[in-house]
Parts: C-alpha cells; structure tokens; sequence
C-alpha cells in the first residue's frame, strides 16, 4: 500500500523525452537520473516538482497518455529515485506501464474524471492523502471524493506485493539454477 501525498502534473501526453531528456541516457549505471526528471520544466520556479509544499510526495498525478514516446526504461528508474511510487493518470504508454511493472512503481490507471477530480484536490491542499492500494487494486482519497479500481494482472500484482524485480524472481532459483551448473559437463562454460 501506497500512502502519501499527490504531486498533480496536470499535463497530458507527458513523453518518456520529458519525463528524462535523451542526453541522460548516456549514464551507465542505473542510479542519478532523479536530477534530470522533467529537467527542461524545472527550469521554471513555478513548475510543480519545485514546490517544496509536495516534497516527498511518493504519487505523481497526471493527464492521459502518461510515458507516451520512446521504449527507455530510464523514464520510470528517474521517477522511482526520485521517490514516486505509482503514478496516476487516465492511461499510459504500454511500453512505459510495463518498464514501471518491472521495477514496482506502479501505474494506476483511473477515470479521467476521478483524475482530474485528484489534480483538482491536490492543487487546493498539498497535503490530500491519497492511497494507492496494490492488495485491493484501488485507489482511494476521500478528501476528493475518489474510489476507484486499477487493473493489474494477478502475477504482477503478486510481484509488486511481493518487491520482485526480474532479478529477485531469477533469485527465487538460486538453488535449482546451482544444481544445473553443477551438473553442466566440464567442457561447457560455467557461472563463477
């Protein structure tokens, strides 16, 4: 369960290139690119990810076609570090929706009405709690009248409830994946 404060980003067709500009893509590690998320917009003091009113929000509220643009995976590592984690918004880009999966920020898609009725209440009080239930698929802020179910697949849901990434579901195999090494002939390749 997802409890916090609501970052409202009301805009739509908010594209991967935005979200973390192409020149960031140049990193090879996996971490830093929280200082280049929405980079060109924050150049403006009136941008809301410089409004320390929503400083630790952990849900990002936005417009329809959230993560639209380009296949990088880099757009959803620059908002979980940056400590998002889920966003909501009316849809999103399936190529972002699952890169988000993978790594457990979760994209809740909602109403566009029950949206806008968020960003609307978050802009009038930065501090409406909103939840973003995995367990119960829901997403919830009474303070803005907002009830609403989001879809995920039984298996995702279990991953993100469970904290899998690709990875950690591999290392659920650590064992049968030593026994095969172990019986791979010597002539063949081996994991050290």
């Amino acid at each position: 369960m997802i409890t916090g404060q609501a970052m409202p980003l009301d805009r739509s067709d908010v594209d991967t290139d935005q979200i973390i500009p192409a020149h960031w893509l140049r990193r090879i590690e996996r971490t830093g690119f929280s200082e280049g998320l929405f980079e060109a917009w924050r150049k403006d003091p009136a941008f809301v990810l410089n409004d320390a009113r929503y400083k630790g929000a952990p849900i990002l509220v936005a417009g329809a076609n959230f993560g639209c643009g380009s296949s990088r995976e880099h757009a959803p590592w620059a908002l979980d570090e940056y400590g998002f984690r889920a966003v909501i918004a009316p849809s999103f880009a399936d190529i972002f929706r699952q890169n988000s999966l993978k790594i457990g920020l979760v994209p809740a898609a909602i109403p566009a009405s029950a949206v806008a009725r968020l960003l609307a209440a978050a802009k009038a009080d930065p501090a409406l709690e909103v939840t973003v239930d995995v367990k119960r698929l829901r997403v919830v802020a009474p303070g803005a009248g907002v009830d609403e179910a989001f879809a995920l697949d039984a298996f995702t849901q279990w991953r993100v409830l469970e904290g899998l990434d690709d990875i950690g579901l591999t290392e659920r195999h650590a064992d049968r994946i030593a026994a095969f090494e172990r019986a791979r002939p010597a002539r063949l390749p081996r994991i050290a």
